[in-house]
């Protein structure tokens, strides 16, 4: 029976369905004729079959070959297809057998001389592959990014001939045996280098520790941008679960997959004038945006009230949530977005509110108009939010000399934080839901009234009573405290003062 069926897998955000791909052969005018939803590269895949199989030295059917990629309502894009749609042609035909061809998946683009090439998304399409139960044949440049996925046989090659000759009873594809790639924690940019700034770095620890979000706020040059790109390097090593959740958003995004980056957290620094959509994600067919991309990592967005406001509230449910949902008229996509935010910004216009040289004169409308770009509800879902003063030229001198701690000095305590958290509860703190909050997050009376204080008299909302309980949690796991204290809660209050300065440098305090 002149008739074949191929496994394929298509991309739809994160997820990679399968295809069945059914190659018929019939009596009739010769034509090639796609059916299923055919975008137009799958469209054009036609054409570059045919010469794959000429090139190939095989014959090219002069029959009525109808091509149907089930199922017939889920759109297929790219070249992914290519592969399957030649091995099927040659199947239906009688080139090679199809006996054992339900036992593997394919995925690959050709060339018009048969050689394969790597395509995007294979790491989502290899996780669903295992799934299955079956084996996937990939061409050689997929061929890493596949065998990152434990248990799956990966077979690759680079020419269409070495795939058929395995089928036919030549030479065998042998499984791939993926390059050794531990999870680099040595980092690239050392807190150390940083000069004083105690508070800030204390704050970077907290931060790191539980997974929160963070707010710096201070003049140019202070080392706002250098202390966050610092974070990354202090965080703990990424999880075998969290690495290939990062990959495969890599490897569905434009940039593709780097696999010199496997178990290295992300670190996402758009610029301010970046759209909702370059945010978020979007586009006719979704792609991921820059907060999926930062997930398991970090978004750091400098000079956070350049952003225009409506792009930064597009932040407010993914930074709660962890997912995205872009919805489109004709589809819609789900992706990852659990990232940790780290903004920096001036306290003024020109930056140099409550600087030491006396430098600014913005009047408080303008430092109103300036903070007002910063909506509530935004803030509201920041937990920790510091001011970096400059420092002085004389005491950054004395301070060179001095020596600080290293990441590495820093990122044990972290881990060791983490742990305690993930032991209590299965995730970082920042993460504890309402009903984990009341068994893991209990205060003495004493500690309770002077919080309610605070929430008062700071004019903070419920939200912010149970960010503040959180991070007073992850202060009290650093110090290795079964209970939150009174130090912890009153460390955690001081992180919420948001500095209300005015020209004349007066400053709302508790």
């Amino acid at each position: 029976m002149p008739l074949a069926t191929i496994y394929s897998r298509a991309q739809q955000g994160i997820e990679a369905p399968l295809v069945t791909i059914e190659v018929h052969l019939s009596n009739g005018l010769p034509a090639l004729n796609i059916v299923g939803l055919p975008e137009t590269a799958v469209k054009e895949s036609k054409d570059r079959v045919r010469g794959a199989i000429l090139n190939s030295r095989f014959e090219f059917p002069m029959r009525r070959i109808t091509v149907n990629l089930a199922p017939a309502d889920l759109p297929k894009e790219g070249g992914r297809f290519d592969l399957p749609i030649a091995l099927g042609i040659l199947a239906a035909s009688g080139q090679i057998p199809s006996r054992s061809l339900n036992q593997y998946e394919f995925l690959g683009e050709l060339a018009l001389s048969g050689e394969l090439r790597p395509v995007r998304g294979i790491l989502p399409a290899a996780l669903q592959t295992r799934t299955a139960g079956r084996a996937l044949v990939v061409s050689g440049g997929n061929a890493e990014e596949a065998a990152r996925v434990e248990g799956l046989n990966v077979m690759a090659t680079d020419h269409l001939l070495a795939i058929c000759a395995h089928f036919s009873g030549g030479r065998a594809l042998e499984n791939h045996v993926p390059q050794q790639a531990g999870n680099r924690l040595v980092a690239e940019e050392d807190l150390s280098e940083i000069c004083g700034q105690h508070l800030a770095k204390r704050a970077l620890e907290i931060a790191a520790a539980g997974g929160h979000s963070l707010l710096m706020s201070g003049p140019p040059g202070t080392g706002k941008t250098m202390l966050a790109r610092r974070l990354p390097g202090i965080l703990p090593a990424m999880t075998g679960q969290e690495a290939q959740e990062t990959a495969a958003i890599q490897s569905i995004s434009d940039a593709g997959f780097d696999i010199g980056k496997w178990g290295v957290r992300p670190f996402r620094a758009p610029h301010h004038t970046a759209s909702g959509v370059a945010l978020v994600g979007g586009g006719s067919q979704p792609r991921p945006g820059e907060i999926s991309l930062a997930h398991n990592g970090v978004l750091f967005l400098d000079e956070l009230p350049e952003f225009d406001r409506r792009v930064l509230e597009v932040l407010r449910e993914p930074v709660e949530s962890g997912f995205i949902t872009i919805s489109r008229a004709a589809r819609q996509a789900e992706f990852p977005a659990r990232f940790q935010l780290i903004a920096a910004m001036n306290p003024c216009p020109c930056g140099y509110l409550g600087h030491a040289s006396g430098r600014c004169r913005c009047t408080p409308d303008q430092i109103q108009r300036y903070r007002g770009k910063l909506s509530g509800p935004l803030l509201d879902r920041i937990d920790m939010c510091i001011e970096v003063p400059a420092v002085p030229l004389s005491q950054l001198e004395q301070m060179a000399g001095e020596k600080s701690e290293t990441s590495a000095q820093v990122r044990a305590r972290v881990e060791a934080a983490r742990c305690r958290q993930l032991q209590r509860s299965g995730v970082p703190n920042a993460q504890l839901g309402n009903r984990a909050i009341t068994q893991h997050c209990f205060l003495q009376e004493r500690d309770r009234r002077l919080l309610e204080r605070a929430i008062e008299q700071l004019g903070l909302s419920a939200r912010t009573y149970h960010r503040v309980l959180k991070l007073a949690r992850t202060i009290a796991d650093l110090d290795g405290a079964q209970q939150i204290m009174t130090p912890h809660i009153t460390e955690a209050i001081s992180y919420r003062r948001l500095d209300h300065r005015t020209n004349n440098g007066g400053v709302a305090s508790l």
